[in-house]
């Protein structure tokens, strides 16, 4: 009986702990408003998301309404778990906003007229960059670019 009774809290402590799992949450496009400029998140290529260290979301509509939100936050610059965008090229995907490299084009409109979109991966950036023009950015130089307002001529 005292077996079952500590197999019973153990699988209970086990099932607290894993609800409590920070983790990112899908993006509710269509019914979800952006963190920043309240627009409805609704184009699933230019997505993002943020989710603190507390597990809350909060979905933005583009790359720019995210990076703009985290200036206007710095709190959550250090202690947010998840800093996310939508890959371009597989919308389905959120990946690291801080790893993606970013293709800023006049050829693709972006909801924050930015043209600003992230990839995962550099030589899809660069397939993007050299199909329709612009520039590669970094996270860090995305980061510049949206607080210079630096749209593409």
């Amino acid at each position: 009986m005292k077996d079952l009774s500590l197999l019973f809290i153990l699988m209970l402590l086990i099932g607290i702990m894993g609800s409590c799992q920070v983790e990112p949450k899908p993006i509710p496009f269509g019914a979800a408003n952006c963190a920043h400029c309240n627009m409805t998140v609704a184009d699933n290529r230019f997505g993002a998301e943020i989710v603190n260290e507390k597990g809350k979301a909060f979905f933005f509509d583009s790359g720019e309404c995210l990076i703009a939100y985290l200036k206007e936050q710095p709190e959550l610059q250090d202690k947010a778990a998840f800093v996310l965008v939508s890959d371009f090229t597989n919308p389905s995907k959120l990946i690291d906003a801080r790893q993606a490299t970013y293709v800023q084009s006049k050829a693709i409109p972006s909801p924050m007229g930015m043209h600003l979109l992230a990839v995962e991966n550099k030589s899809s950036a660069v397939a993007l960059q050299q199909e329709n023009g612009g520039r590669l950015l970094t996270w860090n130089e995305a980061v510049l670019a949206v607080q210079n307002n630096e749209r593409p001529e």
